[in-house]
């Protein structure tokens, strides 16, 4: 039974093992994933903001602004690699109480390296022809590098590069900051009242330039935004180079207090659970899997030790026969002495009524008293050491050394008369 329970204390030790083993590895990446069905609302504010209110015809300026993202998943649309979110963001003029702007978006990334995906009715303000390609930008990759990142722009609908810019701490998280500098570029044209850019003629079609200066701090663990900041600028004018005719939108959108304290518990919550998949678990379990190793290896030798110290027991003990042997296969050497199987001892005293009769006294048709008659030699130790092997007993020895049949006093052969 030993030898059974150390044989599984050692597999269940090594398979323990193994987990831990495969943990932070292969494990965390089959089950660390983003969620299907995620729901966040972030929201920001700028302070001397300005935009043009299409509803006045009119350009505010110094007002106060909040942008409001919302965030939920479809998790009917997703699958175990690809997640399907659906984005809306509504920036509300404080000061005027106004609305701005608004944008929808839908769009697929894959789990685990938050890489778009074409698929699932992804769409730009419902235009499914806009083909969503880098990062999705709302997660980084899960065990984000020091590196430059594509990701996607929403208003130019392309890629921009993020770039690498250093590390910081975000209400004691380490975050990697990335930035995205976008220079004047054309997006689209538009065409304003002539009186709106200063114009002579009823009506100017302008190019529309949009410039961009993003900062996103990231979590490196979990690949999630601790904290944003968007300034952005959409202006008209004739080229790059040449002064704004027309503001459309100016902002610098900084994320509240309140939205950080909730987005960094978010994240602290991921960190945890990362934290307990990649450390904690496969320390505990390569732990406990040692030591049931260790534990199993020493209860399977002992039992191995066991069984030969029984072994060897078994070999010092004679046979069965040699109890009898020892018994009476005695023999008589020089000197009064008694030969037997262990050692040669002295020969016991005779009380007198045992005493022999003289030689010359017996008579023809007696004989001598036999051999085994006398008290018992060496061989009474022998075999009561054979004694403790199951199933024989000091019975048999004793019925070895008693007198045969005919014997005794009242036999031909006796040596005295009692």
């Amino acid at each position: 039974m030993r030898s059974i329970i150390g044989l599984i204390l050692a597999g269940l030790g090594a398979f323990l093992i193994l987990v831990a083993v495969l943990l932070p590895t292969w494990v965390v990446g089959q089950v660390l994933k983003f969620p299907l069905n995620e729901y966040e609302t972030a929201t920001l504010d700028a302070s001397n903001a300005s935009y043009f209110n299409a509803t006045s015809l009119s350009e505010k300026t110094g007002v106060t602004m909040e942008a409001t993202y919302t965030i939920k998943g479809n998790a009917s649309a997703g699958n175990s690699s690809t997640a399907v979110w659906n984005e809306y963001s509504y920036v509300y003029d404080l000061t005027n109480h106004q609305p701005v702007q608004q944008m929808t978006r839908t769009f697929a990334f894959n789990r685990r390296n938050g890489q778009l995906v074409d698929c699932c009715g992804a769409s730009v303000n419902g235009d499914t022809s806009v083909r969503q390609t880098g990062l999705v930008g709302y997660v980084f990759p899960i065990g984000t590098q020091k590196q430059t990142y594509q990701v996607f722009d929403t208003t130019l609908k392309k890629e921009m590069p993020f770039v690498y810019s250093g590390t910081t701490t975000v209400r004691g998280i380490q975050a990697y900051e990335f930035v995205e500098n976008v220079a004047p570029t054309q997006v689209t044209t538009l065409t304003v009242p002539g009186s709106f850019v200063g114009s002579s003629s009823a009506s100017v079609t302008l190019p529309e330039f949009d410039a961009e200066h993003l900062i996103y701090y990231v979590d490196p663990e979990t690949g999630a935004l601790v904290d944003v900041n968007e300034q952005q600028s959409t202006t008209l004018r004739t080229s790059a180079a040449a002064a704004p005719s027309l503001v459309l939108f100016d902002a610098d959108l900084i994320a509240t207090p309140a939205s950080l304290t909730q987005i960094v518990g978010l994240d602290s919550s991921g960190r945890n659970e990362l934290n307990l998949i990649q450390t904690i678990l496969p320390l505990v379990l390569g732990i406990v899997g040692a030591v049931a190793l260790v534990a199993g290896i020493f209860l399977s030798r002992r039992r191995h030790e066991d069984l030969g110290e029984l072994d060897d027991v078994s070999r010092e003990v004679p046979p069965a026969d040699s109890a009898h042997v020892a018994v009476s296969g005695d023999a008589r050497v020089p000197g009064g002495t008694r030969a037997s199987g262990d050692a040669a001892v002295p020969e016991q005293a005779v009380s007198p009524e045992q005493a022999v009769v003289p030689e010359q006294a017996v008579v023809p048709e007696q004989a001598a008293v036999p051999e085994q008659a006398a008290a018992p030699g060496p061989g009474r130790h022998s075999v009561r050491r054979a004694g403790i092997v199951p199933g024989w007993d000091d019975d048999t020895a004793e019925l070895t050394a008693q007198p045969r049949e005919g014997d005794g006093p009242d036999g031909t052969g006796s040596r005295s008369a009692r």
